[in-house]
């Protein structure tokens, strides 16, 4: 590469103004140029061959990577559909777990629901089973002073029936 100072040489008149100098060779200003830029030039083209043996090898890193990032998946899919029936049966258990679980608290609301029915029917039995007793007493009172020809009240339902002997 050339200096500054035979950089500023080209600028350099060639002969003291005054009469005519002799005729000159004529500069080669292409040549010149080729010279002044060919070792940058060749920096570029070997910077260039460089680059690309990078991009090669960068290539050639993300083939190969991408192709074991597919061999792992295509292993993790095949532990996935290998793990796939215990993880289903083990989904199975919990949702049936969870139903009997459901299952024994709504039998045990039931059976608390039916233990508060019993006791009330306890409750109620004895006023009901007076008041049938009442009723009945009543209706054989009636039938003991009724001639047996004459219709016969339901009790309770405030109809009458015809009597059976």
């Amino acid at each position: 590469m050339t200096g500054f100072r035979d950089f500023l040489t080209r600028f350099r008149p060639a002969a003291s103004p005054g009469r005519a100098a002799p005729g000159g060779v004529p500069a080669d200003r292409s040549a010149e140029l080729r010279a002044e830029l060919a070792p940058p030039l060749a920096l570029l083209e070997s910077a260039e061959a460089e680059a690309r043996t990078v991009r090669e090898r960068a290539a050639d890193a993300a083939a190969s990577r991408r192709r074991e990032a597919e061999r792992q998946a295509g292993e993790i899919v095949a532990a996935a559909r290998a793990q796939a029936p215990r993880v289903r049966t083990r989904a199975a258990e919990r949702v049936v777990r969870a139903a009997e679980d459901e299952a024994a608290a709504l039998r045990a609301a039931a059976g608390r629901e039916a233990g508060a029915v019993r006791d009330r029917a306890g409750q109620r039995t004895p006023v009901i089973a007076d008041r049938v007793v009442d009723l009945v007493l009543e209706d054989l009172a009636e039938d003991a002073s009724r001639p047996a020809h004459a219709p016969r009240r339901v009790p309770g339902r405030g109809g009458s029936r015809e009597a059976d002997h």
